[in-house]
């Protein structure tokens, strides 16, 4: 017989408010073609993209964090200190430790809420929903603030051309609380890696200490580049379209969910001709709001979703209460999917 108490945590979960915060300075593809042959037309017919946002020095990784989790906070009505804690999903945070979280939850004013960082890349925000609800669940927390940052502008080699165009900053955040009926439904998610190599950093950290400088990569300068995200863009391609497609549907079942039933579709805004054989696959119902944040904001990684869902509702195109289906999925290759009920 064990003697260990039960947990005594909330029946169910939801994302209780969402913020959002974008850089100021706005980049079009004009400026990313200074470096790269190619064109204003190709990189929206490949990637859907016409603008993104590039953070400042001030618009740090944990400053846009704070703005982000501020809002969404304010949102939820929940204030800092009853926020039991904080978990912040970013791959651009380059301190190996202590973890961005532990400053975020201080400026936020939440006390000693527990506060850490994964490391899942544009999948980062599925899995700190998760672990979020799992909180909540188990008691160890009563909200949770989940937040997905990138400065991604500072990973980006803007000589490569297949990758130059992609890549955007921002900060989104969720408050996930307790709730009385199932509000975040059952997580599929798990990884691939032995397909890890078709998008990593270029250079690992450990090359920059003490190591053979003459075998890092130069610009066309000469000047040691600084590490950068590359991808096998065909690769991601399929993958993403074909294999996240089928995660997207387990999804909808495990939740007990029909197509018909869905009133919101938020992927990964990673591409949008990504996001349009999504929804051509899972054939979803010409109701279904698809989120296209894509356009204007790039890629954010684990920014993506949450930036995309507080569009959406800014924007009227989607409205609390509604069933959405969210799904990241990237570098790992790693992938998280779930059914939500938006805030």
């Amino acid at each position: 017989m064990s003697k260990i108490k039960p947990a005594q945590g909330a029946p169910y979960a939801r994302i209780m408010g969402v913020g959002g915060y974008r850089p100021t300075r706005v980049v079009p593809n004009e400026v990313i073609l200074e470096k790269i042959d190619s064109s204003d037309e190709w990189i929206r017919s490949r990637s859907g993209i016409v603008t993104r946002h590039w953070a400042n020095d001030e618009e740090t990784v944990s400053a846009m964090s704070v703005e982000a989790a501020g809002k969404a906070l304010a949102d939820a009505g929940i204030s800092p200190d009853q926020v039991g804690a904080v978990v912040v999903s970013t791959v651009s945070h380059f301190a190996q430790t202590p973890a961005i979280a532990t400053e975020i939850s201080d400026k936020l004013g939440t006390g000693k809420a527990a506060a850490f960082d994964i490391s899942a890349g544009c999948a980062g925000f599925g899995y700190g929903l998760t672990l979020a609800k799992g909180m909540v669940v188990e008691g160890s927390a009563e909200y949770v603030v989940v937040i997905g940052v990138e400065r991604l502008s500072d990973l980006t080699d803007l000589e490569d051309r297949a990758t130059a165009f992609l890549f955007g900053d921002g900060a989104g955040a969720v408050v996930v609380g307790p709730s009385n009926e199932p509000a975040i439904g059952p997580t599929v998610w798990g990884s691939e890696g032995d397909k890890a190599g078709t998008i990593k950093q270029t250079v690992p950290w450990d090359k920059f200490h003490g190591g053979d400088v003459s075998q890092l990569p130069l610009d066309s300068q000469g000047n040691v580049k600084f590490p950068a995200i590359t991808q096998e863009g065909q690769a991601v391609f399929r993958w993403a379209v074909f294999e996240m497609a089928k995660v997207a549907q387990q999804a909808l079942d495990v939740a007990g969910i029909s197509p018909e039933d869905l009133d919101v579709f938020i992927p990964h805004q990673a591409n949008m001709r990504i996001i349009d054989s999504m929804v051509k696959t899972l054939k979803l119902p010409e109701h279904v709001t698809v989120a296209r944040d894509v356009e204007t904001t790039g890629n954010t990684s684990a920014a993506s979703i949450p930036l995309a869902m507080e569009r959406l509702l800014a924007t009227g195109q989607a409205k609390s209460g509604d069933t959405a289906l969210i799904i990241g999925f990237g570098a790992g290759l790693v992938y998280a999917a779930t059914v939500v009920t938006l805030p």
